[in-house]
Order: structure tokens, then C-alpha cells, then sequence
């Protein structure tokens, strides 16, 4: 049906509402203690929409649709490991970062290994952020070149422009309240967003069943007859080899997807800043745990409508990225392709908003305060936005890097955060489970994970499901080992 000017319109409207209330709700920051943890004040219930928001990108509103247009249901498993990984940061990872004052995931390490522990561990997840979170950026102008191709655009502007012009746009409207508004703005808006990307999903949805004759109800009758809403992967098919390289089976997906979420939501600064925000230990162990429940629900309802596509599509052989573009931009009526457009826009801006908010603050707490006396009560928050506006910068210059990269290297930075998951990870476990290992100890052992983590990557045929506990093991057993050899009495 194509997109037409009351698309525009409402696409125009929502980036210039977004940019417009964002800069509004910030209120007044006077510290950095205001401009990146929103003075630990902001709701546990917000701090919870806002995690799920941010660890929702673009590849996420569109990909897992097509997971089970291709497939079933076994992606959900995973966020039964999720949910469990969750538990297990909520009251063993956490509890640490609300002893003293912690600014950081990474000031955790200073207090118990010391100053250089916590400088590597945050240069690595500043690096891995950037170029995880380029790509990221990047990605999401594919979805909306595939849904601006054929339209008024097309004839003046190139494919290429189209990805600049969707990177630049997202990420200066991002940058916009976040510059403004720091973390206060950015959760904020991830609520808004988090509602508005959720609600165009159940558009689409809603839209299939009208279309799909007998309507949703006929339409799971055929998809359950074609597996679509097979759950449960027990099979051991391959022997050892076979286990290891399936990343879908139910105890890969438990337990990959429960180190995963310790990972991610236990030692990555982009989470662990919200969990600072709300405050206390109480309320941030809340908005962690809801967390699972809401995301056990959100991927449920993108591999629902995945199976209602299979349906309308008759399990045409579609590229599955292109399942739900295509759907928009073919079969969406006018205004409602405007709407699931400012979806996708959510999803980038509330994950661009947040990386550039976490390294940010990284980069002040763990690199300029601790050195830099020139910074004071004075001019904190001015240097802060500074060093905010030097990694939007940054970050859009990640994304137009990948534009030059081949698919197969996109594919492959997708899968960044794995090289170094499970070394930080493993680092955090030695500080909080074990009370032997001590600096000397704990950086080799992180370098040993992730040596051990490129290696597994590039080399093996083991599924991405097992890389983290696989990066943790090794960087734990390392660091045991060597108090074990080289300490004993």
C-alpha cells in the first residue's frame, strides 16, 4: 500500500513529540549524581519498563518475528534462563552495588580489586558498547530502507543516504533529550517507547486477523498444525558434537540464557546505571525481577505474530528479516505503516538513548573524576553533556562503519557482547563468591576468558547460547588456579 504523507505526518509528529517531551520531563540537573543516576529517585516500576526498553533494539521488533516464521517457539525458552538469571543478579550480584557509594558496575571491581581492575573492565565494555550499539544503529536503517523503498524518496535520495539520513535522525533525536535531560529523560521516554513499539506489534497482530480468513482463531489452528507453537526442544540429536552446536535445546537455552541475563543485566553499566537509579537495593531488586516476567511476555507476543506471517504468507520462502518489513510496507493501510515505523524508532532510540547515556557515565565516574581535578561542582553536568554529544558522535560514526561491512560481518558484530560476557561476568563472580583472588589474579584471568571466548567464537561450531558460561568458567577456573599454584601457605 505504500507509505504515504499521513505516514510522514505521523512519523514527523512522533520524533518531534518524543524530542519535545523528553527535553521537558527532564528538570533540572545539578550534579552528576541528577544527570546520570536521575538523583536515585525514579520509580522502580519506571526503572523496570525502562530496562526492558533498552534491551529491546530494532533487530529485536523485527527479527523474532521471523525466528518463528522460520521455526517454532523455541526462542522462548531462553527467556525462562532470562528470567532464572535474573533471580541470581537480583540477590547475589546486586546487593554489592548498594555497599558504599557505587557510581558504576565497574567501581564494584575498584573497591575489591583495585583502581586498574576497574579501568580494564570498563574500557572493555566502553569498546564492546560501541561497536555493538553501532551496529546496531546501523541495523535499524535496513528495516526502514526496505520500508522507504518504492516511496516518494526513492527517486531523489539513494540507498545509501536513506541509512545515513535514518542513522542521523535517530540518533540526533536521541541525543536531543539525553544531552538535556540525562538518565531522568532517557527512562522516561523508554517508558513511552517501550508502550509504543508494544502497541504496534498488537496493531499488526490485530491487522492479521482481519486478513487471514476465519481470523486469528483459524490462523493458530493452521499454525499449530505446522509445529509453529512447538515449545520445547529435548532432543540430543548429534551426540556431544550435536548438543553443543544447537543453541535452542531446553537446558542451552535454561542455562545459556540464564548466564547470558547475569551478564547482561548484572555487570553491563547500560542496565546496572537503572538499577542505581531507583535508589535502593529493595526497589531495584523489584524493577530486576519484573523484568523477566515482562520479557517472557514482549518476545512472546513478536513470536506470535511471526506465526500469524506464516499463515498469511503460506510459509512463502521469504528472507526472515524482511517478513514484517514487507508486511508493513505491502499490506499496512495508510497511517498504520506511520505508526509501526515510530515503533522501530522507539526500539533504536530508547537502546541509542540509553548506550550513550551508560557510556557517558562510565567515562566520567571511571575515567575523568577519579583524574581529572579540573572538574568540579560547577561544571560537572556542562562536562558530562560534553562527553554525552563525543559518544552520540561516536556511535554514529560505529554505525557508518558497519554500513561498508559485508552482511557476514554485521552478522558477526551482532555477536560482539560474547567475546567479553563472560570474562566480565566471571571477574564479578570472583569478587563476590570468593574472597581469596585478588588483582594479580583477576586481570589475567579476565584476559584468559576472553582469549578463550575468541578463540570458541571464530573457531568452533559451539552455539552462542553456551558462550558466556563458557567465558565465565574459564575466567573463574583461571583466577582459582592461579591462587591456588602461586598463594598457597
Amino acid at each position: 500500500m505504500g507509505f504515504t504523507y499521513l505516514d510522514v505526518i505521523i512519523l514527523v509528529a512522533y520524533i518531534a513529540g518524543i524530542t519535545y517531551f523528553g527535553i521537558r520531563i527532564a528538570g533540572k540537573q545539578l550534579s552528576t549524581k541528577d544527570y546520570f543516576l536521575g538523583g536515585k529517585k525514579i520509580p522502580w516500576w519506571a526503572v523496570c519498563f525502562a530496562i526492558v526498553a533498552t534491551e529491546t533494539s530494532t533487530l529485536t521488533f523485527i527479527s523474532i518475528p521471523g525466528v518463528a516464521y522460520l521455526t517454532n517457539l523455541n526462542f522462548l525458552q531462553l527467556t525462562l534462563g532470562y528470567f532464572i538469571g535474573r533471580v541470581i543478579v537480583a540477590y547475589v550480584i546486586l546487593p554489592s552495588y548498594f555497599r558504599g557509594e557505587i557510581s558504576t558496575a565497574y567501581s564494584f571491581l575498584s573497591n575489591r580489586f583495585g583502581t586498574p581492575m576497574k579501568n580494564f573492565a570498563s574500557g572493555v565494555f566502553m569498546l564492546t558498547r560501541l561497536a555493538a550499539d553501532g551496529v546496531r544503529l546501523f541495523a535499524t536503517a535496513i528495516p526502514l530502507a526496505i520500508i522507504l523503498r518504492g516511496t516518494m524518496l526513492v527517486d531523489t535520495v539513494s540507498t545509501e543516504w536513506i541509512y545515513i539520513g535514518s542513522i542521523l535522525v535517530i540518533a540526533l533525536v536521541s541525543l536531543s533529550y539525553t544531552y538535556v535531560g540525562g538518565l531522568r529523560a532517557v527512562v522516561w521516554m523508554d517508558v513511552v517507547q517501550l508502550f509504543i513499539y508494544i502497541g504496534g506489534a498488537i496493531a499488526a497482530i490485530i491487522l492479521l486477523g482481519n486478513y487471514i480468513p476465519g481470523g486469528i482463531g483459524a490462523a493458530v489452528v493452521k499454525a499449530s498444525e505446522a509445529g509453529k507453537y512447538e515449545l520445547f526442544n529435548f532432543s540430543f540429536e548429534g551426540g556431544l558434537s550435536g548438543f553443543f552446536s544447537t543453541p535452542y535445546t531446553l537446558i542451552a537455552s535454561i542455562v545459556g540464557g540464564a548466564f547470558l541475563s547475569m551478564a547482561s543485566h548484572g555487570v553491563d553499566q547500560l542496565i546496572v546505571q537503572r538499577l542505581l537509579a531507583a535508589g535502593t537495593l529493595d526497589k531495584s531488586r523489584r524493577a530486576l525481577v519484573f523484568t523477566g516476567g515482562i520479557i517472557i511476555f514482549q518476545f512472546g507476543l513478536f513470536l506470535f505474530l511471526g506465526s500469524l506471517l506464516y499463515i498469511f504468507y503460506g510459509g512463502a520462502d521469504i528472507p526472515s528479516d524482511e517478513i514484517f518489513p514487507m508486511f508493513i510496507i505491502q499490506e499496512m493501510p495508510s497511517g498504520l505503516s506511520g505508526l509501526i515505523i515510530a515503533a522501530l524508532f522507539a526500539a533504536a532510540m530508547s537502546t541509542l538513548s540509553s548506550s550513550i547515556s551508560a557510556l557517558a557515565s562510565a567515562t566520567m565516574y571511571d575515567y575523568l573524576m577519579p583524574y581529572w581535578k579540573g572538574i568540579n561542582a560547577d561544571n560537572e553536568v556542562a562536562v558530562s553533556r560534553f562527553i554525552t554529544m563525543i559518544w552520540c558522535l561516536l556511535l554514529v560514526g560505529s554505525a557508518i562503519v558497519f554500513m561498508q561491512s559485508p552482511q557476514t560481518v554485521v552478522e558477526l558484530a551482532l555477536s560482539i557482547a560474547s567475546f567479553t560476557y563472560g570474562g566480565l561476568l566471571g571477574t564479578f563472580f570472583l569478587g563476590v563468591l570468593f574472597t581469596k583472588p585478588q588483582l594479580r589474579h583477576a586481570v589475567p584471568a579476565f584476559i584468559a576468558g576472553i582469549g578463550v571466548m575468541i578463540y570458541v567464537i571464530l573457531f568452533t561450531s559451539i552455539a552462542w547460547t553456551w558462550y558466556t558460561i563458557i567465558g565465565a568458567a574459564v575466567t573463574v577456573g583461571v583466577g582459582l588456579l592461579q591462587t591456588y599454584l602461586f598463594d598457597r601457605r
